[in-house]
């Protein structure tokens, strides 16, 4: 996101709910809308005066669930259409077509909400595009917001690929104030191993990084997970060499396993909460677990807002 004056650095997810309220309301089509956490997510973002929602799913069980949340199904605008699929077509021709300014996924699987933003009638997604998964994780374990790529899309990256990602994670820490991310890539071992993939691809990147091949961003790898987050970790495995071990600003993952263990651990055992969009649409694209809180919802409506033109 393009801003002129200095962001200050944000380190509560709330606060990306504060900055999105700044930029006014956002008109946010929900594809296949119609659980508890989906409606009291997308209910709390329109109170804090985030958005405009669009329900696009079964009318009856929105409007069964909202009164067994005592919400005021009024305040959505419900398009009724009883078919996951049918109902994820529909929101995201409203954002292909302006009607919308944001996308998020309701009840359904991510293939069929993905298939929706990738249908090239739509031209969501610009032709060779690459789309990922940034989430932002704020959790007691770690000393400030944390972002990661990718938990949900790609399965296993090239290094094309992965390049890509780590533009959509500095384009996301610019927006969250962090004008040089510093990105750790994530590899079994901080030493390089000439067997890994992941080693190998993340030394490149890091080399890439310092070449100035990759934007405003530090870019150190491989890097165990343990090296990456703990600065005590680095110090007694005696790490060299390394600007950022300890203080990574985000972390790029080798594999989409990797990143889903990640991402579950810290929102299901650590007790942490995340916002989480998908990058590389026209338009952001709120992605998040059927099993995430409503609390992580509504932030990540929050990102899709601070993000969106």
């Amino acid at each position: 996101m393009a801003n002129s004056k200095k962001t200050k650095t944000m380190k509560h997810l709330q606060e990306i709910v504060e900055a999105a309220k700044i930029r006014g309301r956002k008109r946010l089509a929900v594809a296949y809308g119609q659980d508890s956490h989906t409606i009291e997510a997308v209910y709390d973002a329109y109170n804090e005066g985030l958005v405009e929602p669009i329900l696009y799913g079964d009318r009856i069980v929105i409007e069964q669930v909202c009164k067994e949340l005592d919400i005021d199904s009024s305040v959505f605008r419900i398009i009724d259409e009883k078919t996951d699929v049918k109902a994820a077509a529909l929101a995201a021709t409203a954002v292909a077509t302006g009607e919308a300014d944001v996308l998020m996924k309701g009840i359904l699987p991510t293939d069929k909400y993905m298939r929706s933003i990738l249908n090239k009638d739509l031209g969501l997604c610009p032709p060779k595009g690459v789309l990922s998964h940034v989430s932002v994780f704020e959790w007691s374990g770690y000393h400030k917001l944390l972002l990661a790529s990718d938990i949900a899309i790609i399965l296993q990256p090239d290094i094309k690929q992965k390049q890509k990602q780590i533009d959509y994670l500095r384009q996301v820490a610019v927006a969250l104030g962090v004008e040089t991310p510093k990105i750790g890539c994530v590899a079994p071992s901080e030493q390089v191993l000439p067997a890994s993939v992941s080693s190998i691809e993340g030394a490149m990147l890091a080399k890439m990084a310092d070449r100035g091949q990759l934007g405003n961003v530090v870019v150190d790898g491989p890097l165990s997970l343990d090296v990456a987050l703990f600065k005590e970790v680095a110090e007694h495995k005696k790490v060299k060499g390394s600007t950022i071990a300890g203080d990574v600003d985000a972390l790029l993952f080798p594999n989409i396993e990797s990143g889903n263990v990640f991402f579950k651990s810290v929102s299901h055992l650590a007790g942490g909460e995340i916002a989480a969009i998908v990058m590389g649409a026209k338009v952001p694209c709120v992605l998040t677990s059927r099993g995430d809180s409503a609390a992580s919802k509504k932030y990540s409506i929050a990102l899709a807002c601070l993000l969106a033109r």
